[in-house]
């Protein structure tokens, strides 16, 4: 039986996701590039990188650079991070005006420490003034664009926020509530705790809540959406080098028959187009740095170790290139969760945290 689509908003200006899958904000991530390869692929929202209001505002030229959308990205989905109504408000009409938005997003769920101490990200739901203040400024700001608000199950196991912060967002007009099923704390180790999504569910019903956290197949999707009741998925870890993904949860969402997943070599071929079109974009002197999201797309195939220490000896496309036609092609992916016993996947998690939250 195929998952019903998410609809997000009211009247003209509503989105209808369909399937109901979100890609999510990740730093150096999910660029105009990476949004466009996902959706081919299947995402029905694929959300910008993560932009600072105040920032933003003030004309930043590396935040505005986040609000960069492809001539025919439809819908245009941007993610605020802001600290006081004020800055939400002023971000919000500037996000219209120069990218004509089709949806924002606020983030509330930032872990790092640095601004968790601050009384930023994932603190502020505990703020319960300042949290209402900041949505209902959004809310007023947008107009017509569905909000949605993104954030945590609080700052520790011993002060979850989420209860009480859904039914604020709701009460403020908020069209959705996505949960990430950990605590700021927790950061990405232990499982998600999908329970935490279906009271979530619970409480705020009608409105649709939104599950994240531990998605990395089909199967996984369909199990959150069976568990808790929750009226869509948000993706982030698990498409990292697996733009694919959305294509099989499309598949399952619909009850149609699900391919197998690429062999290395055809997910490598996948990542050389990747960094070309990266290249194209950002220019030759951003390939560097593009390395880390190049090495992801070997994870999980048994040469993984080997193909990800040539991928970060590669000093240009060319030598990408050959990585690629020397790998061993007819290797099948062995694993899809990342561990973060893992130091590599450790100090990326933490670089997406620390480069997503100022």
């Amino acid at each position: 039986m195929a998952v019903p689509p998410l609809r997000l908003g009211r009247g003209s200006a509503a989105l209808v996701v369909d399937p109901p899958v979100v890609l999510a904000p990740m730093a150096g991530i999910t660029d105009v590039v990476f949004r466009d390869i996902c959706r081919h692929h299947g995402a029905a929202l694929y959300v910008a990188e993560m932009i600072h209001a105040r920032l933003f505002v003030e004309g930043a030229p590396r935040v505005v650079a986040k609000a960069r959308f492809g001539p025919d990205e439809r819908p245009r989905s941007a993610q605020l991070y802001a600290r006081t109504p004020e800055e939400a408000k002023a971000a919000v009409v500037a996000l219209r005006a120069a990218a004509d938005v089709d949806h924002v997003d606020l983030n509330f769920g930032c872990p790092a420490p640095k601004v968790v101490r601050s009384g930023g990200g994932a603190a502020i739901p505990a703020d319960l003034p300042r949290f209402r203040a900041i949505v209902r400024a959004t809310v007023e700001a947008a107009g017509p664009v569905p909000v949605t608000v993104k954030m945590r199950m609080g700052l520790t196991h011993r002060h979850t926020t989420y209860l009480e912060a859904g039914t604020v967002a709701a009460e403020e007009g908020v069209a959705a509530v996505a949960l990430h099923a950990r605590t700021a704390e927790d950061r990405y180790g232990p499982p998600a705790r999908w329970e935490a999504i279906a009271d979530l569910v619970r409480a705020l019903d009608p409105l649709p809540v939104l599950g994240n956290g531990d998605v990395f197949s089909g199967a996984d999707a369909l199990r959150m959406l069976e568990r808790t009741g929750c009226a869509g998925v948000v993706v982030g870890r698990g498409c990292m080098g697996r733009p694919w993904l959305f294509r099989e949860l499309a598949d399952t969402l619909a009850g149609r028959t699900v391919p197998p997943p690429p062999t290395l070599g055809e997910n490598l071929d996948a990542m050389l187009a990747h960094a070309r079109a990266h290249v194209a974009v950002h220019g030759p002197q951003r390939l560097l740095a593009f390395r880390r999201h190049a090495a992801a797309y070997a994870a999980g195939y048994p040469s993984a170790a080997s193909v990800r220490a040539a991928i970060f000896a590669s000093r240009d496309l060319d030598e990408l290139a050959r990585v690629v036609r020397t790998a061993p092609r007819h290797e099948r992916l062995v694993h899809r969760t990342p561990t973060v016993r893992s130091p590599a996947v450790r100090r990326f998690a933490g670089s997406l945290e620390e480069g997503a939250c100022p």
